[in-house]
């Protein structure tokens, strides 16, 4: 088990690929601190995991669009653990819609709230608990809706900006934090699949997602991947 005693905060885990990447690492032996918008989403994922006797799980509430449960959620952490190894900022809203008069102004409030605002502020408040590691990795769940050029996914016009806007914050801060030896690490996933044929012709699963990061984290100290960018069906 190739990260135990490893330390990992994850945004978003009640569902999807957190929820994924919760249980898979859990299975090699990480201690996960495990966050959600509802309090009740992160229990699950936790009891899952300790119901399967994988390891460590701990719940938490975090909302991203809420900058005091942002900081809740770091005081937390302080107070339970003296260093984090891994932060995953996978947490953020997907919002449809190709008119950007398809939604509310509060849906795209919130959607940049929680993907920029919320990822930075967390990422803020966690980096010294990330110092304090000796194998520190921020990775960063973009999209490819965050990549220049790319127009395939029918996300609201909010949502693309607000990707944008995390790969431009994971880039400056790869360069900044590369002398620490912090690894900063982005993937760029087009829309997927959460589950399905894992298939040349098949669209990315979160599976397949979950193998990347961890192949990415689980590589020597000397190794700094930058980024995963993905071909799209």
């Amino acid at each position: 088990m190739i990260f135990t005693g490893t330390r990992v905060v994850i945004t978003g885990a009640g569902r999807g690929l957190g929820r994924k990447l919760a249980l898979r690492l859990a299975a090699q032996g990480a201690t996960l601190f495990l966050s959600a918008r509802e309090l009740a989403a992160a229990r699950r994922t936790a009891e899952e995991i300790l119901d399967q006797g994988l390891g460590g799980a701990h719940a938490f509430r975090c909302d991203l669009a809420e900058p005091e449960s942002v900081r809740e959620f770091a005081a937390h952490l302080s107070e339970v653990t003296g260093h984090v190894d891994v932060l995953i900022n996978n947490g953020a809203r997907y919002l449809h819609g190709p008119d950007l008069a398809d939604k509310a102004d509060d849906d795209i409030i919130e959607t940049v709230a929680g993907a920029v605002t919320g990822t930075i502020l967390l990422t803020k408040h966690l980096l010294p608990l990330i110092r304090a590691s000796g194998k520190p990795d921020i990775v960063n769940i973009v999209s490819a809706a965050g990549q220049v050029g790319h127009h395939r996914s029918d996300a609201h016009p909010a949502f693309y900006a607000a990707k944008h806007a995390q790969a431009g914050f994971a880039e400056i801060l790869s360069h900044r934090l590369r002398a620490k030896g912090i690894r900063v690490i982005s993937l760029f996933p087009p829309d997927l699949n959460q589950d399905g044929p894992r298939e040349p012709q098949a669209n990315l699963t979160a599976d397949s997602v979950a193998d990347c990061v961890l192949f990415a984290i689980g590589q020597p100290r000397d190794c700094f991947i930058r980024e995963f960018t993905f071909e799209q069906a």
